[in-house]
């Protein structure tokens, strides 16, 4: 033990000598100054340096220096901590004291103290719940090209890079693009934005210089943080100016898509620069900027979704399958969405060797997403921070944070955002034991456009549905005409001439028309097109995505634990408003009417801005027994949205401790999420299938609720018809009236999870071994999501004219025909709504680390997630979306020889199935190493950094839908503690 100890002593020299060491200010303060050095004599960084029982403290440069202001009376206590180490205390006794300290470690993390799971201080070891904290090191030595990939090798968490610039944690399944059950916070605020859905921590949070550690808790945190957090939470928190100060400067240069596959090897480059002041530990500043610019990863799986076999396609023509297939919806185009019953036409009257054929399903051809998204991207972050303490331990602040991104993400399609920005406004008084914060987040989308509005148009322009039909339908009889009618053999080739002449004078990808017409419809705010059914729609169609809103928030929490003596009292409460300006094509005045709701008014608004609200207030109580080795923690949160009922969600937990190495815990807890902003209100006008919220009135006049069928049963009943009838007559169709259910959808109501956890952390081998482990089952009670409906247009759902109105001929108004009674079509939308069966799952995960030799340490995870199968069917699929085995492990040493280096992780999980509104398919296998060398010049505070994420370049997916992946190899230089007076 001695030995290993010795290995791990930490060496703190305080360099001081009366000029240096106790500098007499004008109003009496001190400034203490001095650096803190290693066991190899080199600079530790990091480290903190407190004068115990107050709140003056400071932490070291890259240089190992600190400087710290008092005016504490001699004699006062110093404390030195660092991570991994036990602390240690010294008395200064007057200005000319000469210090020389040793630190032992005492374990890896035995002394790390977290603030995410119980909103207090409390050690990592005791926590009641499952909790990873990355501290300022261990981001420093993450391979990844950012401190936010370092996110990926936590145990237990599941990534979603929909873009360079947006990625998208998730914990214990249920996972997609735009995460609404999982909260990411930075200093308090949340990075959720309000119209877009999505959490946008890393694309306008902290810069690499700035982030000081991240915690993340995998499960349900809603206990505490409402009802956003159900699924996880991540907690960033940044640098305070107090305690670092000075001028750092960051810059890294790598390179993409280095295989040349779909684009050129293009560069990525991140510049980064902050600055931060202190006077007297009386008021501080800091100031922030980052810009990157890059070429983004591209999404072009061209994975066939919706084969041949398929209802939605044409298994009554086994000749028009793989690349012949006439009803092809590809994961990566957008315009030939067959499977989910859009962008298709029905073809009559076909015979293939002479016997009649059911009508042929075709869909418009469409355009890929590498054709539609341009893929340079930049990002820019500025942040500031101005900092005054009335004493010691009361301090006023204020925030302001400003992001500017471009990217994608996915949501019911995929989105591109273009000059999106979102601006927060933070004010904070912090006291002891008292929090009240207020902030306000301003949201604009910029030019950002919808990509499926915008493929739908560019075909549309060319020609409507209906007629580019007949043309398809001509050219498939010219052809039949020309070779003899249409046989088994000829009939791809049929079909593919047929389209050839359909597609005739279509803008084309790469010229001057598609250009032009491109950027005409994404500048357009109505995603509908003039026709005789919608003649008030431009006459191109738009795809533009103009969202604003505002979002208020006011939060507090008072720590009661001195004034109430029997247990440990929290009590805590917030509240939060949306306003969203309507644009009239995603959030609409619902005070007017349908006929107008779209329609800009004289002044060009759309009316009165949409009001989102929802209330909350907490309450923890923490109590110790037996010497302290047991410890129950119980909290209950009250939430209220004035369109729900209000919900009580209760959190009990116990953590027993026989000795400070060996931690077990228990942890019961409820949790709602009320619908979010998009969730609940949206009226999204997209190209005749409407996407609306959950809330009930907006059904109002439309009576998608009570008076659809559910898109499963019209497809069935689509393929029966066909199956049974070559002419698709009523006659048919009526004989399989059964086959429609009504969707009968429920009213909405808060989504439920009840949770179960159980967990252990030790050390062991005289500190040289953690390991952590915990299980979870979780229970979802209406469970909330997207399901597509079909409302019979002037009719109630059973009558003859309802079954006749889902025919896929009456998609629009017709006329009588031969065999067909006229119809008033149908109206199609999705809705959010609670699922009908009750879900669970299950898994468990376990991490270990190992410092087996000097500082060379062994660490890795592995992590397990199942859903249970569900015995019937839903209204729509939930979506795990989720591996069932992943892990990670590393290797590496920080300090191999003075000042050097190094760490490896590679990364792998499972195939599993992933299942959207957009794309459903599977995920393959993934397994990438990433890996880094670093090196410290102290004497230029200088960090040089070498690595490479997936170092062997091999591409992946991470979601259905969603880009390819591949290596990124990059050098990073970081010059830290400049002018910082040290």
């Amino acid at each position: 033990m001695k030995s290993f100890k010795s290995l791990l002593k930490l060496t703190i020299l305080i360099i001081s000598f009366a000029p240096m060491a106790a500098v007499a200010q004008l109003n009496g303060s001190y400034v203490l100054s001095g650096a803190v050095k290693d066991d190899h004599g080199q600079p530790l960084v990091a480290a903190t340096v407190t004068v115990k029982g107050t709140q003056y403290s400071t932490s070291t440069d890259s240089a190992g220096r600190f400087s710290l202001t008092t005016n504490a009376k001699f004699p006062f206590t110093l404390k030195f901590s660092a991570v991994g180490y036990q602390a240690q205390e010294f008395v200064i006794r007057n200005a000319g004291s000469a210090v020389n300290i040793q630190l032992t470690t005492q374990s890896l993390l035995i002394n790390e103290v977290v603030v995410t799971a119980s909103r207090r201080e409390e050690k990592l070891l005791r926590s009641p719940v499952a909790i990873e904290k990355l501290s300022i090191t261990a981001l420093k030595q993450s391979p990844g090209p950012s401190f936010y990939d370092a996110l990926e090798n936590v145990k237990g968490v599941q990534m979603t890079t929909t873009s360079i610039t947006l990625k998208v944690p998730n914990t214990r399944g249920f996972n997609s693009p735009n995460n609404f059950r999982f909260m990411q916070l930075v200093d308090g605020v949340d990075m959720q934005s309000a119209t877009l859905g999505v959490p946008l921590g890393n694309a306008i949070g902290p810069t690499e210089l700035d982030i000081a550690s991240l915690e993340i808790t995998p499960g349900a945190a809603a206990a505490l943080y409402g009802t956003n957090a159900i699924n996880g939470l991540s907690n960033l928190f940044t640098k305070d100016p107090f305690k670092t100060q000075g001028l750092s400067f960051y810059h890294r240069t790598g390179v993409n898509h280095v295989d040349g596959i779909g684009l050129d090897p293009s560069t990525i480059n991140e510049t980064a620069i902050r600055y931060a002041k202190a006077w007297n530990n009386k008021f501080a500043f800091k100031v922030n900027a980052s810009y990157l610019t890059g070429t983004d990863w591209q999404s072009n799986t061209r994975i066939d979704q919706n084969p041949g076999n398929l209802k939605t396609a044409n298994p009554a023509y086994p000749e028009l399958t793989g690349a012949n297939n006439a009803a092809y919806d590809g994961w990566n185009k957008y315009g030939d969405d067959a499977l989910a019953g859009s962008n298709t036409v029905s073809i009559k009257g076909i015979t293939v060797n002479g016997v009649a054929r059911p009508n042929l399903t075709v869909a418009r051809t469409g355009y890929n997403e590498v054709d539609l998204v341009d893929p340079k991207v930049t990002n820019l972050k500025l942040d500031g921070t101005l900092a005054y303490k009335f004493t010691p331990d009361l301090q006023l602040s204020y925030t302001y944070r400003y992001g500017r991104m471009d990217g994608v993400f996915q949501r019911g399609n995929k989105i591109s955002l273009n000059g999106a920005t979102v601006q927060n406004h933070k004010l904070e008084l912090k006291g002891t034991d008292f929090l009240a914060r207020a902030y306000e987040s301003i949201e604009n989308t910029g030019n950002s456009f919808n990509v499926k509005p915008l493929a739908d148009n560019l075909d549309l322009n060319h020609a409507s549905n209906s007629v580019w039909a007949t043309t398809y339908k001509n050219a498939l009889t010219a052809y039949a005409n020309a070779n003899g009618g249409l046989t088994s053999a000829n009939l791809a080739a049929a079909t593919q001439a047929a389209r050839t002449a359909a597609d005739a004078g279509r803008v084309e990808p790469g010229t001057p028309a598609f250009d032009a017409l491109r950027k005409t419809i994404i500048g357009i705010n109505n995603w509908d097109i003039k026709s005789s059914l919608i003649p008030d729609a431009p006459v191109t169609g738009g795809a533009a995505l103009l969202q604003k809103s505002h979002m208020y928030n006011a939060d507090a929490q008072w720590d009661l634990s001195k004034k109430v003596k029997f247990v440990d009292l929290l009590v805590g409460g917030d509240v939060r408003v949306y306003s969203i300006i309507p644009d009239g094509n995603n959030f609409v005045d619902f005070t007017r009417s349908i006929a107008d709701r779209n329609k800009p008014l004289a002044d060009g608004s759309f009316g009165n801005n949409v009001i989102y609200k929802k209330y909350g207030a907490f309450t923890q109580v923490t109590k110790t027994f037996f010497e302290e080795k047991l410890k129950l923690f119980g909290s209950v949160r009250w939430d209220y949205n004035p369109y729900f009922d209000p919900k009580f969600t209760p959190r009990l937990a116990a953590v027993y401790s026989p000795n400070t190495n060996h931690n077990f815990r228990f942890t019961f807890q409820n949790g709602y999420r009320f619908p979010s902003l998009f969730e609940a209100l949206s009226y999204v006008n997209n190209g005749r299938v409407k996407r609306v919220g959950s809330l009930e009135f907006i059904n109002d006049g439309l009576g998608y609720l009570n008076n659809s069928y559910t898109q499963q049963s019209v497809t069935a009943f689509n393929a029966a018809v066909k199956a049974q009838s070559a002419t698709g007559d009523d006659a048919t169709a009526l004989k399989n009236r059964s086959l429609l259910q009504v969707a009968d959808l429920p009213k909405a109501r808060p989504e439920q999870i009840t949770s179960y956890e159980v967990g252990y952390k030790g050390i062991f081998l005289d500190n040289k071994v953690f390991f952590d482990i915990d299980a979870y089952a979780n229970r979802y009670d209406g469970f909330l999501g997207q399901v597509q409906v079909f409302v019979p247009n002037g009719t109630t759902v059973g009558t003859d004219a309802a079954v006749l109105a889902m025919l896929d001929i009456n998609r629009d108004p017709t006329t009588a025909t031969a065999n067909n009674a006229a119809s008033q079509g149908q109206s199609r939308y999705r809705v959010y709504t609670n699922a009908k069966n009750v879900y669970h799952n299950y898994g468990s995960s376990a991490g270990l680390t190992y410092n087996f030799y000097k500082r060379y340490t062994v660490s890795g995870n592995v992590s397990f997630n199942k859903l249970k199968a569900q015995q019937a069917s839903d209204i729509f699929v939930t979506g795990f979306n989720t591996p069932e085995w992943s892990g990670n492990f590393s290797f590496g040493n920080r300090e191999v020889v003075k000042n050097f280096g190094f760490n490896v992780v590679y990364k792998w999980q499972r195939a599993y199935l992933w299942e959207s509104p957009l794309v459903t398919g599977t995920v393959p296998a993934i397994h990438t190493v990433d890996a880094q060398v670093t090196l410290r010049v102290p004497v230029y505070y200088a960090t040089f950094k070498l690595g490479a994420s997936n170092v062997f370049n091999k591409r992946y997916i991470q979601y259905a839908g969603g880009p390819t992946i591949g290596g990124i190899y990059y050098a990073s230089v970081t010059l830290d503690g400049l002018l910082s007076g040290k």
